[in-house]
């Protein structure tokens, strides 16, 4: 497997070369990594126009993910899900001209709200069929598609997040069946699962039938943040390879981080190696830590293999109360809310530092468990369209007093950068209550 990026890079910093071009450092080292951060410069090739090193290295990517083309982003997952929703723009243009509709899991990504706001395409949400209620879970079915299918014949695609936060992992296959049966596209958010393509057998969506997908290299692969990935499928519309790249560069900065682009290049020998063996040795042992947690009464949620997602409330804990109490030990956990705390671990986390977790967790008194007090979702009513409402003036309001109004902005960090609420939705005492929860205090709607 080559390296052309990473090769070209390194011959010409050691080429002790004239830097008369951009970035200012000059390759003078601040940070340590200057020497390695160049521009477009002759030979580097263009990242939405690849016809050297970056397109032999995306296609080194293609035949590792077996995709009829990977497209690689140094500006996240976010950057190719917008690409994705802009070519699904681009081939409902060939047919009828009503503006598109994307059939979207509630769970969806704020990248997803901000792409369908900037392209002005209509959303109709898939609710979450869950046996209990969280922010991050969608529980989609198949028969649920079906049904929302039949009832939307015009529908543009269907989107999902698979895995989510939580780690729980939709059936993308019979889904796929479901959306190709209504002649529909399906893109899946695999953000959180570059690496399910190297399970055995694979359990990517590419592979499960899903269109479009875009994984973030950096969330589970050693790569840089910011590294991504936009995957078409060989058996998606046509449209959609010959127009990735201009789709890509509609969303991305023209000034690519080069560092990041060497870290995707590197990664396609790493992965190409012995990376899948790897993998397996790690949830071999992850799958041990969460049999020994579980029999000192620890309750884990989601089927994702290398996610560790605690549901603390069984055990007396909010996932903040954990997540300090681990932190005060030396672990960082990646996310908490106050039902669960994520962690997520890879092939490159050291042995040492998930005994000393497995340590940690059972040196921990359990406590009486705490009720669930989340409520269920309601739909809320939307008097205005994602465009509309983000796009309109607004007024940020404490949670308690936006009831009744119109949500305008997206009142959420990341993680999980997933909201009870999306802009043009009315909000009522079910939505508050649940934001309530999640400890949003203030919140941003329209003005009056």
């Amino acid at each position: 497997m080559t390296t052309p990026i990473h090769d070209f890079v390194r011959f010409y910093a050691g080429s002790s070369p004239s830097r008369l071009h951009m970035p200012g450092h000059k390759g003078i080292s601040f940070l340590g990594c200057e020497p390695w951060d160049i521009t477009e410069i002759g030979g580097a090739d263009n990242l939405y126009g690849p016809q050297g090193i970056i397109r032999e290295s995306q296609s080194n990517a293609a035949r590792l993910f077996g995709s009829a083309a990977t497209l690689y982003s140094t500006g996240g997952s976010s950057q190719c899900i917008r690409a994705m929703l802009y070519l699904t723009l681009l081939a409902r243009a060939e047919g009828p001209a009503a503006r598109p509709l994307i059939l979207a899991g509630r769970n969806a990504h704020k990248a997803f709200l901000t792409a369908a706001a900037l392209l002005d395409l209509d959303v109709c949400w898939l609710y979450p069929q869950n046996d209990r209620y969280s922010l991050c879970r969608c529980d989609i079915p198949p028969s649920y598609l079906d049904d929302m299918l039949t009832r939307h014949p015009s529908a543009a695609a269907v989107y999902l997040t698979s895995p989510d936060y939580l780690g729980n992992t939709a059936d993308i296959k019979s889904l796929a069946e479901v959306s190709h049966r209504h002649h529909v596209p399906l893109l899946v958010d695999n953000a959180h699962g570059a690496y399910l393509r190297f399970l055995s057998p694979s359990l990517h969506p590419l592979d499960l039938g899903a269109d479009l997908c875009c994984d973030s290299a950096h969330k589970t692969l050693p790569v840089l943040t910011g590294g991504a990935y936009l995957h078409i499928s060989h058996n998606s519309p046509s449209i959609y390879a010959s127009n990735a790249c201009h789709a890509m560069s509609m969303f991305g900065s023209t000034s690519p981080s080069y560092l990041i682009l060497q870290s995707l290049d590197l990664c396609n020998l790493y992965l190409d190696k012995n990376y899948p063996q790897k993998l397996a040795d790690t949830i071999q042992y992850l799958t041990a830590l969460k049999s020994n947690l579980s029999q000192k009464n620890w309750q884990f949620a989601g089927d994702e293999p290398i996610k560790l997602t605690i549901s603390t409330h069984s055990s007396g804990y909010t996932g903040p109360e954990l997540a300090d109490l681990l932190q005060s030990e030396g672990i960082h956990p990646e996310y908490a809310d106050p039902d669960y705390l994520v962690l997520m671990p890879t092939p490159e986390t050291p042995p040492e530092a998930l005994h000393q977790l497995e340590s940690a967790i059972i040196n921990l008194p359990l406590r009486p468990p705490l009720p669930h007090r989340l409520p269920a979702l309601q739909p809320p009513q939307q008097l205005l369209t994602l465009r509309q409402a983000l796009f309109s003036p607004s007024e940020k309001l404490s949670i308690t007093d936006s009831v009744g109004r119109t949500l305008a902005g997206l009142s959420v960090s990341c993680p999980p950068a997933v909201a009870p609420a999306v802009p043009g939705e009315v909000l009522t005492e079910n939505t508050v209550e649940i934001y309530r929860y999640y400890c949003v205090e203030t919140i941003s709607v329209l003005k009056k």
